[in-house]
């Protein structure tokens, strides 16, 4: 283990150590709402005192000099630092919710409702005591540029999502898609340097936060992809955690947005939706409610295949991302659950006019319980607007179901899973009950029905044994028959049935 494994794990320690703070009082689906706010608060703080002291160096002690904004990354407005509210020790909820929103309207632009809405100043929950021992529990850790490079700060804050996840199953894990899983995704996208990468469906980044890092492992530099990372979601929280989440990376110009995708798109130029090379998304699956009264005269032509079924939402995201793709290079992978590949009525249809397209790249099918809040199965649709020609009018379909390891609570991708079923797709080639490369006709003439097990027929594997096994084998058959019957007998005969 490194220095910096070793560094990794202590600062993911002590992170972890204060929601063990908050237990109790605050539910643990609620962690993260009071947990990530404190920590980016500390972390701004943090790297503004190292701010000060590189401008007074500069400067010779100019104090005037080190306050001025050029000098920092963002305003904290007097009296809203970290240790002043680390003063407090009455209304300690009160003074950290005025410094959360003071520092949000001193940085406009960059920090606006980047802190939540906490309920700070509810004593019931958050009493004075805890929260000096929240405080206190923080300012034990120096969280600036020296002491916490945003990389291992971004590799704790991961690790916190996944445990906050974790610890709820549901709740927490509604907005968090296992990292293997958005591993895959991205190494299938293959996002380079300088292109856009969409996510309409964000909860906290990390999808974003993937292409960042695959980006950087492929030499790519990854200052070309600011100004290039577009998200949006719906829940409050969430969205701040995934700015948050993306600013802890070292990444400052990006643009997430909260708000509701399907009703209210938050990139569009008149009528037309903005165009990304890469989309990507794990929306909530058969979302009800999703906004068929706005689709009905939806004015980005989303329903361009079909209005979606009222209580499900699954091809109203297909629609909505693949309107989103840029003309030519454009590109995308999307979680469903595996009723989006065979349910018919209106998604049928959805379907046939996809297929007839011919975008879509591949269909691949994951093991069960891979994702919070749900143990079925689901499946990764990718699509490309220009297939490769050895993939025109064809799809890839992949069984993978099997590549997982066992969990008691929650099943895993591992990183061999995750190599061999981004080989399957990279080679398109057939693999005997894994992959096979079908015919769009073939899928005609099976209704557009994209079940997987219609066109890849799984390994039975037939188990064989000796002779001399088999015979021993039916001996203790014919044992285990025998003792079972003399044992009826004698409970016929007890009950006066049989003499």
């Amino acid at each position: 283990m490194t220095d910096n494994d070793l560094e990794l794990k202590t600062l993911c320690n002590h992170l972890w150590e204060s929601a063990n703070i908050l237990r109790g009082p605050v539910d643990a689906a609620d962690f993260k709402t009071y947990i990530f706010p404190l920590l980016f608060f500390k972390r701004i703080s943090d790297v503004y005192d190292e701010e000060i002291q590189n401008a007074l160096a500069e400067s010779d002690g100019d104090q005037q000099y080190a306050l001025f904004p050029e000098n920092h990354r963002f305003q904290v407005p007097e009296g809203c630092h970290w240790d002043d509210v680390r003063k407090k020790t009455s209304n300690v909820g009160k003074a950290l919710q005025r410094a959360m929103r003071e520092i949000e309207k001193a940085n406009p632009d960059t920090l606006y409702g980047i802190f939540g809405d906490a309920q700070w100043t509810n004593k019931d929950r958050l009493s004075d005591e805890l929260l000096c021992n929240l405080v206190e529990h923080f300012s034990l850790l120096p969280l600036g540029n020296e002491s916490a490079r945003a990389d291992m700060l971004g590799g704790a804050y991961e690790y916190l999502i996944k445990k906050f996840a974790d610890a709820t199953n549901k709740k927490a894990g509604e907005f968090y898609t296992p990292r293997t899983v958005v591993n895959l995704m991205i190494r299938i996208l293959d996002p380079k340097e300088g292109e856009t990468i969409y996510d309409p469906a964000c909860g906290t980044g990390g999808m974003l936060i993937e292409a960042i890092q695959h980006v950087k492992e492929s030499g790519g530099n990854v200052r070309k992809l600011w100004g290039k990372l577009y998200g949006q979601e719906k829940n409050l929280t969430t969205s701040s955690i995934a700015r948050m989440n993306c600013f802890l990376h070292g990444v400052e110009d990006f643009k997430i947005v909260r708000g509701d995708t399907l009703r209210f798109p938050a990139f569009h130029s008149g009528d037309a939706l903005s165009k990304f090379d890469r989309v990507i998304a794990n929306p909530p699956f058969s979302l009800e409610k999703w906004g068929e009264d706005v689709w009905t005269s939806d004015p980005y032509g989303r329903n361009f295949a079909g209005m979606p079924p009222a209580k499900s939402g699954d091809f109203a995201w297909v629609q909505h991302m693949i309107q989103s793709m840029s003309p030519r290079k454009g590109r995308m992978a999307v979680v469903l659950p595996h009723g989006a590949l065979f349910r018919m009525g209106k998604e049928g249809k959805i379907r046939q006019k996809i297929l007839g397209m011919d975008i879509l790249d591949a269909v691949i099918g994951m093991g069960p319980n891979l994702f919070y809040g749900t143990g079925l199965a689901a499946c990764i649709m990718v699509f490309r607007k220009t297939k490769p020609a050895k993939r025109k009018k064809h799809v890839l379909i992949v069984d993978a179901s099997n590549e997982f390891k066992k969990g008691r609570a929650q099943n895993e991708l591992l990183a061999d899973h995750v190599g061999r079923i981004y080989q399957w797709y990279h080679d398109g080639k057939e693999v005997e009950g894994v992959a096979r490369l079908v015919c769009i006709d073939e899928i005609k003439e099976n209704d557009w029905n994209l079940n997987i097990p219609r066109y890849i027929e799984p390994i039975i594997e037939e188990e064989t044994i000796t002779v001399a096994e088999a015979i021993e084998n039916l001996k203790t058959s014919l044992d285990a028959a025998y003792t079972a019957e003399d044992k009826l007998k004698t409970l016929l005969a007890d009950a006066g049935i049989m003499k």
